[in-house]
């Protein structure tokens, strides 16, 4: 990515992981509904539909001989000098990569694990999948 991409300066973008096993998206159509969402509702026009977008996650998937793992999609406004305002020309820029992950343990997944949920309050809309929500409070995690 070019040091200018407002993901980089700004945070300005989305994200989505989605797991793979077997060769195969989990929950693929509400992933990318989501990813749409999000995209929307910062503004961000989508790179590619979404069928393009599918092909493009399966061919990561595929040249990177992933069979259980993740693919994680960032779309960020792009690049622009650096500025607050919203740029006019910027092309929004995609990021898929894949990475192979082992499964979950069989016991953890036919006994279930000990968790907690605690209040989400890192900007009061949990239902965008943004970089920076992604970035937390801790550091930045682009």
């Amino acid at each position: 990515m070019h040091i200018e991409d407002r993901g980089y300066q700004f945070a300005d973008g989305v994200y989505e992981v989605m797991a793979v096993i077997g060769g195969c998206l989990l929950d693929e159509g509400p992933h990318l509904a989501r990813l749409a969402r999000s995209l929307a509702e910062l503004r961000i026009a989508p790179p590619m539909s979404s069928a393009a977008l599918q092909l493009v996650m399966r061919e990561v998937i595929r040249r990177n001989g992933v069979r259980d793992g993740i693919v994680y999609v960032q779309i960020t406004r792009g690049v622009a000098a650096r500025d607050h305002a919203f740029p006019v020309t910027a092309r929004p820029v995609l990021v898929v990569a894949a990475r192979r992950k082992r499964r979950a343990d069989p016991r953890a997944v036919a006994d279930g694990v000990a968790v907690i949920t605690i209040p989400d309050i890192r900007w009061q809309r949990c239902d965008i999948k943004s970089v920076w929500q992604a970035a937390g409070e801790g550091g930045w995690f682009l």
